[in-house]
């Protein structure tokens, strides 16, 4: 599989004519801001190269394999090339839609020429590498352009803010106050790309050509960040307790189960002091990652996390998560804030114990 980067340098290369499209393109991610973008790109360069019609298939439960490999063999009534777009929501085509879509794979081989009349392009999630070595998805990826557009990390927030107002000949300001002003703007963003997206385009509306001083942007920009529990597990692996606060605010605002909250937590805890335990006996924390199917940014925090905290503080951090558990299920815990949220918020301070 490719990066996005790499999609737009082709995108890029058959728009200049320096390289044809290819006949598949399958494009995988969790962002739904950044696929939508994606799609848009392709489906107008796709337009612009001759496909004219469009066929739109979405796999569900009740969904014919047959209509996917019937639409790259039926032709137009008035014979126009066609882009057929296949959503696959879950990733999982099962047994049956396994074999079709190996089929699909021979049939574009067998067909492969350099004007085909169609091209198709499949929509999936994130996969996981289980995934992306089954039968069915290597043979897609053969024959066609695999793409992993992967979720936009928080430290990458600042510089894409940054482009998307450049693109619209805006800038922030200079120095310390450009520094606060796009810090206030990943914590009002962050988790919600396409909120950001809106709000971005709403300044470029409201606002000239330009520097946009902190106060205009805040006067404008509304709280888009979308909380979840996972986004609230990566702050407490880096230990930060000002986003850690935040996201617990948020949560709690939101009416973000506490149990969710709590159960979430309580595995990343009981995996950390597991990793711990068997980095004391040698172990190597990436390698154990890597059996554990771990990756991403959970995969570069941990490693960190297990140096940085002993058992002892691991332990109370159980202890701790333990209480309230008790307190989410209505019982009353010693040594604990009545308030179960302030008691999440003094785990979160063990995590940030240098």
């Amino acid at each position: 599989m490719i990066k996005i980067d790499a999609f737009h340098s082709h995108m890029n290369q058959v728009q200049q004519g320096q390289r044809a499209l290819s006949q598949l393109y399958i494009l995988s991610t969790d962002e739904p801001l950044l696929l939508m973008e994606a799609k848009d790109q392709l489906r107008k360069l796709v337009k612009e190269k001759g496909f004219t019609e469009r066929d739109t298939l979405m796999q569900d439960a009740q969904f014919d394999w047959e209509s996917l490999l019937s639409s790259n063999q039926n032709m137009s009534l008035f014979g126009d090339k066609k882009h057929i777009e296949l959503t696959m929501p879950t990733g999982k085509p099962g047994r049956e839609g396994a074999e079709a879509l190996k089929q699909f794979a021979k049939q574009l081989a067998q067909n492969s020429t350099s004007d085909p009349d169609s091209i198709t392009s499949i929509y999936l999630p994130r996969l996981d590498s289980q995934t992306q070595k089954s039968a069915w998805f290597m043979a897609l990826d053969e024959v066609g352009l695999a793409v992993r557009i992967e979720e936009l990390d928080r430290s990458a927030l600042p510089a894409w803010i940054k482009d998307r107002l450049k693109r619209q000949q805006q800038q922030l300001p200079s120095g310390e106050d450009g520094q606060r002003t796009i810090q206030f703007l990943v914590d009002q963003f962050e988790g919600n790309l396409i909120a950001a997206h809106q709000e971005i385009q709403k300044l470029g509306l409201l606002y000239p050509q330009g520097e946009i001083t902190e106060e205009q942007i805040r006067d404008a920009v509304m709280h888009v960040a979308r909380y979840d529990v996972f986004h609230l597990s990566e702050a407490f692996l880096t230990g930060d307790m000002a986003r850690i606060n935040r996201m617990l605010d948020g949560l709690k605002g939101e009416g973000e189960a506490l149990v969710l909250v709590v159960w979430t937590l309580s595995e990343e805890i009981r995996l950390i002091k597991s990793l711990k335990e068997e980095a004391i006996l040698g172990g190597h924390v990436p390698s154990l990652l890597k059996a554990r199917r771990i990756w991403g940014k959970r995969e570069q925090l941990l490693p960190g996390v297990v140096q940085r905290m002993s058992i002892p503080v691991i332990d109370r951090a159980l202890e701790m998560i333990a209480k309230v558990d008790k307190q989410s299920k209505g019982m009353m815990a010693k040594d604990m804030p009545l308030d179960p949220w302030d008691g999440l918020r003094r785990i979160g301070g063990l995590f940030s114990l240098k």
